[in-house]
């Protein structure tokens, strides 16, 4: 893993950048430039210590003008300047530098709190249920607790329980024999096995049968699981974490979820707030996501401080995944050296006002309304039933009712 220490240069000229670094969990030893630097350590440098730079450090310059990032290349540096304006963008880049590639990225004090506690959750092999909506970073989440076990070499498998056919899950999750159904024409080792001394992650558990919701409370309690068409269980070694993006416990009320399955696995509970209402983790994970999607020998395009602030503004009902959108449109779409706040499409979210009122009942308003979403939610997908799905927040399976609701009522 990488050392990351910040000169006693930049300590003592850019005290707010290592206190907010700090605050969101990077507390950074402060190095020498000029003291011998290991091959796994990386150090912060202010521009006059560009002389002790090595490959894998960061030059930071404070100047106006206009603002940039250079990752390293070319056996050079990874530099970057930016002025007063340009502040609070450049630290959430260094924050992305700094950052650990398994380690969500985040820009809130609370966040880091939920991050360090995923940390220490992650030491052991409890089973842990994240909860939040579709489109907060849940995978993300899971991932990271993987990254921070002991359990961190073998192999992380994810699997969406509403991306799958209900006939298909049992063989799927536990494996199969050949022969055991049409068209097994060999055997399957299933998911559980597939993440043998590693860890697997069930997401969207919400969507989980009934029926499938009992084999799988006693494949965790008994930590075996029997293939379809055997006959003897196997035992498994895995850490099982679930995701869910609706309320289990009223899930449970319902009857549509098992209480037993429920007390099983909301062992360690971790509950992921919306984007909209963390506001500096926007900024944060706009920085990982510019990052992310600018070719190598491209030049970053800076959000202007009113773009972040357009940016920060938003509630984000879509979540990450529409702050993604937006910012690859962006990307795509400004003219200029910068991401301008012009060139940012943020769809604006109905307000009461905006609903004609014409003569019609509630519910049919409702359903013009849930119809009209679904159509919009399919067109920014291209007709992709699973991602439209998730960009409204429910399953692939209720989107299918939906939308023969809707073929009838034509």
């Amino acid at each position: 893993m990488k050392v990351i220490g910040v000169s006693e240069r930049v300590s003592c000229a850019h005290p707010v950048l290592a206190g907010w670094l700090a605050s969101i969990g990077f507390s950074l030893p402060l190095v020498a430039a000029d003291a011998p630097c290991g091959r796994d350590e990386a150090r912060i440098l202010d521009a006059s210590e560009m002389a002790h730079a090595t490959c894998r450090d960061l030059i930071l310059t404070i100047a106006d003008g206009a603002p940039c990032f250079m990752p390293a290349r070319d056996g050079l540096p990874a530099r970057i300047r930016f002025g007063f304006d340009d502040m609070a963008f450049g630290h959430a880049l260094i924050a992305e530098w700094v950052r650990p590639e398994a380690r969500p990225a985040c820009g809130e004090p609370e966040s880091a709190r939920f991050l360090a506690l995923a940390q220490k959750i992650a030491a052991s092999d409890a089973t842990v249920l994240i909860l939040g909506e579709t489109g907060t970073g849940k995978e993300g989440v899971a991932r990271y607790v993987h990254a921070m076990s002991r359990r961190r070499d073998k192999p992380f498998v994810a699997v969406n329980c509403a991306a799958l056919p209900a006939t298909m899950l049992e063989a799927m999750l536990f494996g199969h024999q050949k022969g055991s159904f049409t068209g097994a024409g060999a055997s399957g080792e299933g998911l559980f096995r597939a993440a043998e001394g590693g860890t697997l992650l069930l997401d969207e558990i919400a969507e989980l049968p009934l029926a499938l919701q009992a084999k799988l409370l006693r494949a965790l309690q008994e930590r075996e699981v029997l293939p379809v068409g055997a006959t003897q269980p196997i035992p498994v070694n895995v850490r099982v974490l679930a995701a869910a993006n609706r309320d289990l416990a009223g899930e449970v009320a319902a009857g549509r979820f098992r209480a037993d399955l429920y007390w099983r696995l909301n062992v360690v509970p971790l509950t992921l707030k919306p984007l909209g209402a963390r506001r500096l983790d926007i900024r944060a994970i706009t920085a990982a996501l510019l990052c992310r999607h600018t070719p190598e020998d491209t030049n970053l395009a800076w959000p202007t401080a009113s773009a972040l602030d357009r940016l920060m503004a938003h509630d984000w009902p879509g979540n990450v995944r529409e702050l993604d959108n937006v910012l690859q449109r962006a990307l795509l779409l400004h003219e200029g050296e910068r991401i301008e706040a012009d060139d940012l499409s943020i769809e604006a979210g109905i307000s009461p006002e905006a609903v004609p009122m014409p003569s019609l009942r509630l519910s049919d308003i409702a359903r013009s309304m849930q119809a009209r979403a679904i159509e919009e939610a399919l067109a920014a997908t291209g007709g992709h039933r699973l991602r439209a799905a998730e960009r409204l927040g429910i399953s692939e399976r209720t989107l299918r009712y939906r939308l023969a609701d809707m073929r009838a009522a034509a």
